[in-house]
Protein backbone atom coordinates (compact mmCIF):
# COMPACT_ATOMS: atom_id res chain seq x y z
CA UNK A 1 0.00 0.00 0.00
CA UNK A 2 2.93 2.35 0.64
CA UNK A 3 3.85 2.68 -3.07
CA UNK A 4 0.23 3.68 -3.80
CA UNK A 5 0.24 6.26 -1.01
CA UNK A 6 3.59 7.63 -2.23
CA UNK A 7 2.37 7.85 -5.82
CA UNK A 8 -0.82 9.60 -4.70
CA UNK A 9 1.15 12.07 -2.57
CA UNK A 10 3.49 12.82 -5.47
CA UNK A 11 0.64 13.38 -7.92
CA UNK A 12 -1.27 15.64 -5.53
CA UNK A 13 1.92 17.46 -4.60
CA UNK A 14 2.99 18.43 -8.12
CA UNK A 15 -0.49 19.80 -8.86
CA UNK A 16 -1.42 21.57 -5.62
CA UNK A 17 1.99 22.40 -4.11
CA UNK A 18 3.96 23.10 -7.29
CA UNK A 19 1.43 24.16 -9.94
CA UNK A 20 -1.03 25.65 -7.45
CA UNK A 21 1.28 28.00 -5.53
CA UNK A 22 3.85 30.74 -6.12
CA UNK A 23 6.44 27.98 -6.48
CA UNK A 24 5.25 27.62 -10.07
CA UNK A 25 6.22 31.18 -10.94
CA UNK A 26 9.57 30.76 -9.26
CA UNK A 27 10.32 27.72 -11.42
CA UNK A 28 9.03 29.49 -14.55
CA UNK A 29 11.31 32.43 -13.74
CA UNK A 30 14.30 30.09 -13.66
CA UNK A 31 13.65 27.84 -16.67
CA UNK A 32 10.90 29.57 -18.70
CA UNK A 33 7.23 28.79 -19.34
CA UNK A 34 7.75 26.26 -22.15
CA UNK A 35 10.38 24.27 -20.25
CA UNK A 36 8.21 24.28 -17.14
CA UNK A 37 5.18 22.97 -19.04
CA UNK A 38 7.32 20.25 -20.62
CA UNK A 39 8.78 19.11 -17.30
CA UNK A 40 5.42 19.32 -15.57
CA UNK A 41 3.74 17.29 -18.33
CA UNK A 42 6.38 14.56 -18.05
CA UNK A 43 6.05 14.55 -14.26
CA UNK A 44 2.26 14.29 -14.54
CA UNK A 45 2.45 11.40 -17.01
CA UNK A 46 4.98 9.63 -14.82
CA UNK A 47 2.79 10.24 -11.78
CA UNK A 48 -0.28 8.76 -13.46
CA UNK A 49 1.67 5.70 -14.63
CA UNK A 50 3.11 5.14 -11.14
CA UNK A 51 -0.32 5.64 -9.58
CA UNK A 52 -1.97 3.12 -11.91
CA UNK A 53 0.76 0.53 -11.44
CA UNK A 54 0.67 0.88 -7.65
CA UNK A 55 -3.15 0.66 -7.66
CA UNK A 56 -3.09 -2.51 -9.76
CA UNK A 57 -0.63 -4.10 -7.34
CA UNK A 58 -2.53 -3.01 -4.23
CA UNK A 59 -5.82 -4.24 -5.72
CA UNK A 60 -4.51 -7.82 -5.76
CA UNK A 61 -5.06 -7.84 -1.99
CA UNK A 62 -7.43 -4.95 -1.22
CA UNK A 63 -8.48 -6.19 2.20
CA UNK A 64 -11.97 -5.88 3.65
CA UNK A 65 -14.14 -3.20 2.02
CA UNK A 66 -14.55 -0.02 4.01
CA UNK A 67 -18.15 0.25 2.81
CA UNK A 68 -20.64 -1.47 0.53
CA UNK A 69 -23.50 0.62 -0.81
CA UNK A 70 -25.29 -2.16 -2.70
CA UNK A 71 -25.63 -3.31 -6.27
CA UNK A 72 -27.95 -0.40 -7.05
CA UNK A 73 -25.00 1.99 -6.89
CA UNK A 74 -23.02 -0.10 -9.37
CA UNK A 75 -26.02 -0.34 -11.69
CA UNK A 76 -26.19 3.47 -11.78
CA UNK A 77 -22.67 3.55 -13.14
CA UNK A 78 -23.66 3.71 -16.80
CA UNK A 79 -25.69 6.87 -16.30
CA UNK A 80 -23.17 8.58 -14.03
CA UNK A 81 -20.17 7.78 -16.22
CA UNK A 82 -22.04 8.83 -19.37
CA UNK A 83 -22.66 12.19 -17.70
CA UNK A 84 -18.99 12.35 -16.71
CA UNK A 85 -17.98 11.81 -20.35
CA UNK A 86 -20.44 14.47 -21.50
CA UNK A 87 -18.69 16.92 -19.19
CA UNK A 88 -15.07 15.84 -19.65
CA UNK A 89 -14.74 15.21 -23.39
CA UNK A 90 -16.43 18.42 -24.59
CA UNK A 91 -14.46 20.17 -21.86
CA UNK A 92 -11.23 19.05 -23.51
CA UNK A 93 -12.47 20.00 -26.98
CA UNK A 94 -13.92 23.43 -26.14
CA UNK A 95 -11.69 26.57 -26.24
CA UNK A 96 -11.46 27.61 -22.62
CA UNK A 97 -9.41 30.30 -20.82
CA UNK A 98 -8.95 27.90 -17.88
CA UNK A 99 -6.98 25.54 -20.13
CA UNK A 100 -3.22 25.70 -20.64
CA UNK A 101 -2.16 28.51 -22.99
CA UNK A 102 -5.74 29.41 -23.89
CA UNK A 103 -6.00 32.49 -21.67
CA UNK A 104 -6.72 34.74 -24.67
CA UNK A 105 -10.11 33.06 -25.12
CA UNK A 106 -11.36 35.03 -22.08
CA UNK A 107 -11.52 38.25 -24.12
CA UNK A 108 -13.72 36.77 -26.85
CA UNK A 109 -17.37 37.83 -26.95
CA UNK A 110 -18.70 34.26 -27.14
CA UNK A 111 -16.24 32.71 -24.68
CA UNK A 112 -18.94 31.76 -22.17
CA UNK A 113 -20.88 29.43 -24.48
CA UNK A 114 -21.49 25.71 -24.94
CA UNK A 115 -20.39 23.65 -21.96
CA UNK A 116 -18.87 26.75 -20.40
CA UNK A 117 -22.38 28.04 -19.74
CA UNK A 118 -22.75 25.14 -17.30
CA UNK A 119 -19.29 25.36 -15.73
CA UNK A 120 -15.98 26.88 -16.71
CA UNK A 121 -14.29 23.63 -15.62
CA UNK A 122 -16.22 20.89 -17.47
CA UNK A 123 -13.27 18.52 -17.76
CA UNK A 124 -12.43 18.64 -14.06
CA UNK A 125 -16.05 18.20 -13.00
CA UNK A 126 -16.28 15.22 -15.37
CA UNK A 127 -13.28 13.70 -13.61
CA UNK A 128 -14.92 14.48 -10.26
CA UNK A 129 -18.06 12.56 -11.29
CA UNK A 130 -16.00 9.63 -12.57
CA UNK A 131 -13.89 9.39 -9.42
CA UNK A 132 -16.82 9.93 -7.03
CA UNK A 133 -18.76 7.07 -8.62
CA UNK A 134 -15.83 4.68 -8.38
CA UNK A 135 -15.26 5.69 -4.76
CA UNK A 136 -18.89 4.92 -3.92
CA UNK A 137 -19.06 1.69 -5.91
CA UNK A 138 -15.75 0.13 -4.86
CA UNK A 139 -15.20 1.06 -1.22
CA UNK A 140 -11.88 -0.74 -0.71
CA UNK A 141 -8.79 1.06 0.59
CA UNK A 142 -6.75 0.99 -2.66
CA UNK A 143 -9.73 2.47 -4.52
CA UNK A 144 -10.20 5.14 -1.87
CA UNK A 145 -6.58 6.23 -2.29
CA UNK A 146 -6.57 5.97 -6.09
CA UNK A 147 -9.92 7.51 -6.95
CA UNK A 148 -9.76 9.82 -3.95
CA UNK A 149 -6.60 11.34 -5.41
CA UNK A 150 -8.43 12.29 -8.60
CA UNK A 151 -11.48 13.49 -6.67
CA UNK A 152 -9.37 15.80 -4.51
CA UNK A 153 -7.38 17.17 -7.43
CA UNK A 154 -10.36 17.70 -9.72
CA UNK A 155 -12.38 19.66 -7.17
CA UNK A 156 -9.57 21.66 -5.56
CA UNK A 157 -8.02 22.20 -8.98
CA UNK A 158 -11.00 24.25 -10.10
CA UNK A 159 -10.45 26.78 -7.32
CA UNK A 160 -6.68 26.82 -7.82
CA UNK A 161 -7.02 27.51 -11.56
CA UNK A 162 -9.57 30.26 -10.94
CA UNK A 163 -7.21 32.01 -8.52
CA UNK A 164 -4.30 31.85 -10.96
CA UNK A 165 -6.36 33.07 -13.92
CA UNK A 166 -7.87 35.94 -11.95
CA UNK A 167 -4.39 37.08 -10.95
CA UNK A 168 -2.98 36.74 -14.47
CA UNK A 169 -5.86 38.03 -16.62
CA UNK A 170 -7.38 40.76 -14.46
CA UNK A 171 -10.28 42.52 -16.20
CA UNK A 172 -10.52 39.91 -18.95
CA UNK A 173 -11.08 37.26 -16.31
CA UNK A 174 -13.67 39.37 -14.52
CA UNK A 175 -15.75 39.54 -17.69
CA UNK A 176 -15.53 35.82 -18.38
CA UNK A 177 -15.90 34.85 -14.72
CA UNK A 178 -18.99 37.04 -14.37
CA UNK A 179 -20.77 35.03 -17.06
CA UNK A 180 -19.65 31.59 -15.86
CA UNK A 181 -19.42 29.60 -12.66
CA UNK A 182 -17.14 27.01 -11.18
CA UNK A 183 -20.01 25.05 -9.59
CA UNK A 184 -22.04 23.44 -12.42
CA UNK A 185 -25.24 25.31 -13.36
CA UNK A 186 -24.72 28.05 -10.74
CA UNK A 187 -24.30 30.84 -13.33
CA UNK A 188 -27.51 29.71 -15.03
CA UNK A 189 -29.46 29.45 -11.78
CA UNK A 190 -28.35 32.93 -10.72
CA UNK A 191 -29.24 34.49 -14.09
CA UNK A 192 -25.68 35.28 -15.18
CA UNK A 193 -25.98 32.92 -18.13
CA UNK A 194 -28.61 30.75 -19.81
CA UNK A 195 -28.86 27.13 -20.86
CA UNK A 196 -28.59 26.82 -24.65
CA UNK A 197 -29.52 23.24 -25.53
CA UNK A 198 -28.64 23.73 -29.20
CA UNK A 199 -25.01 24.44 -28.26
CA UNK A 200 -24.86 21.12 -26.42
CA UNK A 201 -25.90 19.09 -29.46
CA UNK A 202 -22.63 19.25 -31.35
CA UNK A 203 -19.84 17.02 -32.59
CA UNK A 204 -18.17 17.34 -29.19
CA UNK A 205 -21.04 15.54 -27.46
CA UNK A 206 -21.06 12.93 -30.25
CA UNK A 207 -17.36 12.25 -29.63
CA UNK A 208 -18.10 11.96 -25.90
CA UNK A 209 -20.82 9.35 -26.46
CA UNK A 210 -18.64 7.32 -28.84
CA UNK A 211 -15.79 7.38 -26.31
CA UNK A 212 -18.20 6.39 -23.52
CA UNK A 213 -19.55 3.44 -25.53
CA UNK A 214 -16.03 2.29 -26.40
CA UNK A 215 -14.93 2.34 -22.76
CA UNK A 216 -18.06 0.57 -21.54
CA UNK A 217 -17.76 -2.20 -24.11
CA UNK A 218 -14.04 -2.71 -23.52
CA UNK A 219 -14.06 -2.11 -19.74
CA UNK A 220 -13.83 -5.80 -18.85
CA UNK A 221 -10.90 -6.37 -21.17
CA UNK A 222 -9.08 -3.25 -20.03
CA UNK A 223 -9.74 -3.39 -16.29
CA UNK A 224 -11.03 -6.90 -15.58
CA UNK A 225 -14.43 -5.75 -14.32
CA UNK A 226 -17.74 -5.65 -16.20
CA UNK A 227 -19.61 -2.32 -15.84
CA UNK A 228 -22.93 -3.93 -16.80
CA UNK A 229 -25.62 -5.31 -14.44
CA UNK A 230 -25.20 -9.03 -13.92
CA UNK A 231 -21.56 -8.90 -15.02
CA UNK A 232 -22.40 -9.14 -18.73
CA UNK A 233 -19.31 -9.18 -20.96
CA UNK A 234 -19.90 -8.11 -24.59
CA UNK A 235 -16.83 -9.88 -26.02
Amino acid sequence: MLPLIAAAAFFIGIHLVVAGTSLRQSIVGMIGESAYLGVFSLASIGGIVALCMAYNTASLDPGEPLWYLGEGVKHAGGLVIALAFLFAVPGLLTPNPTSVRQESVASKEDAASGMLRITRHPFLWGVALWSAFHLAANGDLPSVIFFGTFAILSVLGTFSIDARRQKKLGDAWQGFGGKTSNIPFLAILTGRNRLAIGELLSWRQAVALVAFAAIMLSHHRLFGVSPFPGGWVPF
